[in-house]
């Protein structure tokens, strides 16, 4: 009974550890993608900068 246990036991373990690994994985993609968000929304405002600037000249 005592082997019942601790198999119950380290299956938890590794799930838990699975689901960490899981959860960093996410959470590096999730900043990757923040920084491509950020860098296209400056690359939008830029954009939109020059064309009212260049709306303005005419």
């Amino acid at each position: 009974m005592t082997w019942v246990l601790l198999a119950v036991v380290g299956l938890a373990t590794v799930g838990l550890l699975v689901l960490g690994v899981l959860a960093m994985r996410v959470w590096v993609n999730v900043r990757g993608l923040a920084r491509q968000v950020d860098a296209a929304s400056r690359a939008l405002a830029s954009a939109a900068e020059e064309l009212s600037a260049s709306a303005a000249a005419r």
